[in-house]
């Protein structure tokens, strides 16, 4: 089904013109006198640029779930959920207006809840899975506020109506900055921003393809979609739109120093995608809105491979992750071993592979912002390639440091897994020319196809400036990969015994961050809602509510007397009755 949607996305391609075309499927419902909600899909070529990765890599990794899952028990139910998550994905980019778009925003909400959870049995899976959701519905209610301004206020949600307005504003409308903010918090909790993305390192808790599909294909991108698609409201506020790029920088730089010490293999590639979807915001943040759809397409080529290499190493160690008990696997997963380098080679920035092109451009559009953010984010890129070849080191090179009964067994996964792996990574080491720079004389592919369906903004930045920063690049990268080829291999031994300074805890724990939202947040809401249940409820409105039966009970004895079954009492009573009656009435009247 992957591929059917693929190939039909392709033709779209062939078909779509410059404007763009809108379906209606139906018409939704009806608010108030004026506003006409449709359920209707709009395709322009943003949309179908997402559609070709979101259906590309999803039929890959679907190809390689099908031998990854074999022998799970839940086999049928994993690919039930899996297209799920495709459909609400397609559903989200196609949307012709913000309420089919949040449709299939809440709908890759909920798989990824069944997905981070499938395998129910186990607790912390299960505990990992309400944190994504939970706070995904924190950010999601910044969402729907926005979308109940834009109703209030302009009575329509259709994205082109709305960005066509947005257009004719002055910069920095008070109304437009307030819409475009809490749309962003909508963006912090699905893309993993600052304050919201402590969720999506936890969902390393579902099976490995489900860890590439979130991180790689669909969900963390919807946010970045939403703010490209909406661009023309993040031009007209150029104030929130340096909250946007302050929030990516520093996500950026926070989640690269955290994967400096994970020693789980899936969290080191969780807390790089975090990474890079910080980078994907600062680029959107500065205006380079078709830049940070570039990273967007390249990060999914080299994070889906990086996620199902690891996932290879996994099934073929019976389930093992810790890094710290792999090494020297490149003898015995020769193809996952190559894989897994060309990922680390494209994530670090080594030329001429993919990330190298979509990060230096970001690079050098955040510099042209400012000088301060580009060195900040230039800090991270060198923690990239640190952490990337850290890890592509203690996996595939030096000794053996785990379970021998494990050793023995390890396997090269089956070719159905294998060649998904190939796939991905010829995406990555040549998916880079799709956007050239333009020192090299060469048209930008993908920037000349999307520049119209978005906001534009013209970055030039010097030949020399380029050229310098391609030197360094080039120079850092070979002295990281030298340094970590020399800590992580030779002197493995000396590296843990020295591991034990504040800077190193601090990092392992990650900033204590989760302990932190605990205290400050977990915990007090536990316990308000306990007052509530237990003295609020039982002591405030249980006796509130109870104080009628109480008055019938207590008062029994009195209304008893009332009761005494004669019939003439009862008639000189009904007539007193009467009478009160009719001389309320009459007073009222006169």
């Amino acid at each position: 089904m992957p591929l059917i949607s693929f190939v039909a996305t392709f033709i779209a391609i062939q078909a779509v013109g410059q404007v763009g075309d809108k379906v209606t499927l139906w018409d939704w419902f009806r608010y108030g006198k004026n506003v006409y909600v449709n359920f209707e899909f709009y395709m322009d070529q943003l949309s179908l640029t997402m559609l070709m990765v979101i259906t590309g890599v999803g039929f890959l990794i679907h190809v390689y779930s099908s031998s990854y899952m074999d022998h799970d028990k839940g086999y049928w139910r994993f690919f039930s959920y899996l297209n799920l998550f495709l459909f609400s994905m397609i559903i989200l980019v196609l949307g012709s207006n913000l309420l089919v778009l949040f449709v299939g925003w809440e709908g890759v909400g909920l798989c990824s809840f069944l997905l981070i959870g499938f395998w129910f049995d186990n607790d912390e899976y299960n505990a990992a899975a309400r944190k994504a959701f939970i706070m995904n519905r924190i950010g999601d209610l910044g969402f729907l506020l926005a979308i109940a301004m834009l109703v209030g206020n302009y009575e329509s949600i259709d994205i082109l109506r709305i960005n066509d307005h947005f257009k004719t504003l002055a910069p920095n409308d008070k109304f437009a900055s307030a819409v475009a903010f809490l749309l962003f918090v909508g963006v912090t909790g699905k893309s993993a921003q600052i304050p919201l993305f402590t969720w999506l390192p936890d969902a390393m808790a579902g099976p490995t393809p489900v860890s590439a599909l979130i991180h790689a294909a669909t969900m963390v991108t919807a946010g970045i979609y939403l703010v490209a698609r909406m661009s023309p409201l993040y031009a007209a506020t150029p104030m929130v739109s340096e909250i946007v790029t302050i929030v990516g920088i520093l996500t950026a730089i926070l989640a690269a120093s955290i994967a400096l010490k994970q020693n789980d293999i899936k969290k080191v590639l969780a807390y790089s995608t975090v990474s890079q979807l910080g980078y994907m915001v600062a680029a959107l943040g500065v205006g380079a809105y078709t830049t940070a759809i570039f990273h967007v397409v390249t990060h999914a080529f080299f994070k889906a491979l990086l996620f199902l290499s690891a996932g290879s190493v996994i099934h073929g160690l019976s389930g093992e992750q810790d890094i710290r008990k792999m090494g020297g696997l490149k003898s015995k997963m020769k193809w996952t071993h190559l894989v897994f380098l060309i990922g680390t080679l494209a994530i670090s920035g080594v030329p001429p592979l993919a990330g190298f092109f979509s990060k230096d451009e970001i690079l050098a559009k955040v510099y042209l912002h400012s000088i301060w953010f580009f060195i900040i984010l230039a800090i991270a890129s060198v923690f990239t390639a640190w952490y990337m070849f850290r890890l592509y080191f203690m996996t595939f090179h030096g000794n053996y440091r785990g379970d021998h009964h494990k050793w023995d067994h390890a396997h090269e996964s089956p070719a159905l897994m294998i060649i998904p792996l190939c796939i991905l990574a010829i995406l990555s080491a040549v998916g880079g020319f799709m956007g050239m720079p333009e020192i090299m004389g060469q048209p930008h592919i993908l920037e000349e196809y999307i520049r119209y369906a978005m906001v534009y903004k013209e970055h030039h930045v010097s030949h020399f400036f380029e050229i310098m920063l391609w030197v360094v690049t080039v120079v850092v990268l070979v002295i990281v990969i030298f340094f970590t080829w020399k800590k992580y291999t030779k002197n493995y031994r000396e590296l843990e015994e020295s591991s034990g300074n504040f800077l190193s805890r601090l990092l392992e724990n990650k900033y204590y961050l989760d302990e932190i939202y605990d205290r400050i947040f977990v915990k007090p809401g536990y316990q308000f809602s306990k007052w509530l249940g237990t003295i609020f409820e039982s002591r405030g409105v249980h006796d509130v509510v109870m104080i009628p039966d109480k008055i019938l009970v207590e008062g029994k004895p009195s209304f008893a007397k009332w009761q005494s079954g004669h019939l003439s009492w009862y008639l000189v009573s009904m007539v007193i009755g009467l009478v009160l009656l009719l001389f309320f009435i009459i007073i009222k009247i006169i």
